[in-house]
């Protein structure tokens, strides 16, 4: 018993030595690899000041500078972790680092196939210039201001005040109309006259009150009127004409506006917006008889 004890501690002091020469020799790796590292996260945060400072310059949102700043970071203490286990000659260990990041990605992935996509189009609908928060725009069925765009959603703000929220992989990949880069917008306005109106004098004064009413219609050149069809009740036509506006509230106050005035100058000109009328004509003449009183009782 006595001597497998002794047999056993000597295999432990042994090992232990063994241990003991490996550490000496691999000291200045040791050494090397700790100052690597140290390295990486110094660099990890200067990378972090510098990219959150320079992506602030291009993306209003702190969320994304943020994020943009923190994955940068951590990329660089990565790539130094990978040299410290090289230099270690830890090869089998990197691999299988690498071989376990690679699942876990993957199963992340799967996870929150959703969510990652959500954050992957907010960043990049962040660096585009044609989309800026206080733009009116169009898009996936709604019409708004944007007041936030974020990782998760794009929020909009509809002219009645009502808050929508869309997931930002939809806004990236469905069309969106943006109001906001131009600063002029088309008014559209139809209507109908009756069939007695002199044509040429509803063109001339539709586009004479267009052109009084809008200080950006400099002359009634600037007016397109276009009869479009002899309608039921009416010759109905077309009339549109550019003003300065950036958002779709502007353009329905300016055609309130200009239906306003269009009415007002028809009134006074004595041309008439007819409306379907129904009208119930009986040619027969009906044979509607009272019965005789006297009959009646006679028969009970």
């Amino acid at each position: 018993m006595k001597e497998q004890l002794s047999q056993a501690f000597a295999n432990l002091t042994d090992k232990l030595l063994g241990w003991l020469d490996a550490i000496i020799n691999n000291l200045p790796n040791f050494a090397l690899a700790i100052l690597v590292l140290i390295s990486a996260y110094v660099i990890a945060k200067y990378v972090n000041k510098f990219t959150h400072k320079l992506v602030s310059k291009r993306v209003e949102r702190e969320s994304i500078s943020s994020i943009i700043a923190r994955i940068s970071a951590v990329t660089v203490v990565l790539v130094g972790l990978f040299l410290a286990l090289g230099i270690l000659n830890l090869n089998k260990t990197l691999t299988s680092l690498l071989t376990g990041a690679g699942v876990a990605g993957l199963v992340i992935g799967l996870a929150l196939q959703g969510t990652l996509a959500n954050t992957i189009a907010g960043i990049v609908i962040s660096f585009r210039k044609k989309i800026q928060i206080g733009n009116w725009v169009d898009t996936n069925g709604y019409s708004g201001e944007i007041i936030d765009i974020n990782l998760k959603d794009f929020t909009l703000k509809e002219a009645d005040n009502n808050i929508v929220v869309i997931p930002n992989k939809m806004i990236l990949e469905n069309p969106l109309k943006n109001y906001s880069l131009t600063t002029k917008m088309r008014v559209f306005i139809e209507c109908g006259v009756g069939y007695e109106s002199d044509l040429e004098d509803v063109e001339h004064l539709t586009k004479e009150t267009i052109a009084h009413t809008f200080d950006q219609v400099e002359s009634t050149d600037d007016v397109e009127f276009y009869y479009t069809e002899f309608g039921d009740s009416s010759i109905n036509y077309l009339c549109r004409f550019w003003i300065d506006a950036e958002s779709m509230l502007e353009k329905l106050k300016a055609k309130t506006t200009a239906i306003i005035a269009i009415k007002k100058a028809y009134d006074k000109a004595g041309i008439n917006i007819p409306f379907p009328i129904r009208t119930l004509q009986f040619d027969n003449k009906l044979n509607v008889k009272a019965p005789d009183l006297q009959e009646v009782f006679s028969n009970n």
